[in-house]
């Protein structure tokens, strides 16, 4: 009969510190660069250029309608025989792609929420078409979006456990190698379960209180 043995991650608590480092670095890395395309796609896909919305148009829908293991490995395995990626970087390159074409779409939903009339009203007061963007629309828009933005980031956590396919030292790749070696499964995937949600949990704690703060100041 199975008996539990949880004393084996207290042998190899180092290596899961490290891959929850890791997993904490490539996370932080996506999804700063995954929010900088988002919000460059998004105002591709509002902007008034045909040539602008086609290509964050064609971006979104290859994204969104491939597999994120796809993307990694084509990635990893073929854009990285032309530039020579390392696991890391390949693993940030993806899946800042993957989470910025959804977080795009969120992005340019919160966009067109806001009534036409809030840009109106800055072009009245001489504000530019950028000036009208930043300083008006999206600070409203952000409001709107946080609550969709922080599953974009739970999200991400959650699937940045494929890039151990490509060997990078993340908390699945560590989990795997333990696995191997001593063969307790149901104690090791317990710990790494844990530890992905309290990663996805502390996230969404952050958002609601700053949903909560933002509420408050209103």
């Amino acid at each position: 009969m199975y008996k539990l043995n949880f004393a084996v991650l207290l042998e190899y608590w180092p290596a899961l510190l490290a891959g929850l480092q890791m997993t904490i670095k490539v996370s932080v890395l996506s999804i700063f660069f995954g929010t900088l395309m988002g919000v460059a796609g998004a105002l591709a896909k509002t902007s008034r250029f045909r040539m602008l919305r086609a290509l964050a148009f064609t971006y979104v829908e290859w994204i969104r309608n491939t597999p994120l293991l796809i993307q990694i490995l084509f990635i990893y395995f073929g854009l990285g025989v032309f530039f020579s990626l390392s696991p890391m970087v390949a693993s940030v390159f993806a899946l800042s792609f993957f989470s910025g074409a959804y977080i795009t779409e969120i992005i340019r939903a919160g966009i067109q929420s806001i009534h036409k009339g809030q840009r109106e009203a800055a072009f009245s007061l001489g504000m530019t078409e950028g000036q009208s963007m930043f300083l008006v629309v999206l600070p409203q828009a952000v409001r709107r979006i946080l609550p969709p933005l922080a599953g974009q980031f739970i999200t991400l956590i959650k699937d940045s456990s494929l890039i151990s396919v490509i060997a990078v030292s993340d908390l699945t790749y560590v989990a795997k190698n333990i696995v191997t070696n001593t063969f307790r499964a149901f104690e090791v995937w317990l710990a790494i379960a844990v530890f992905y949600f309290v990663l996805s949990f502390a996230l969404s704690w952050s958002v609601r209180n700053l949903e909560y703060r933002l509420a408050k100041s209103d």
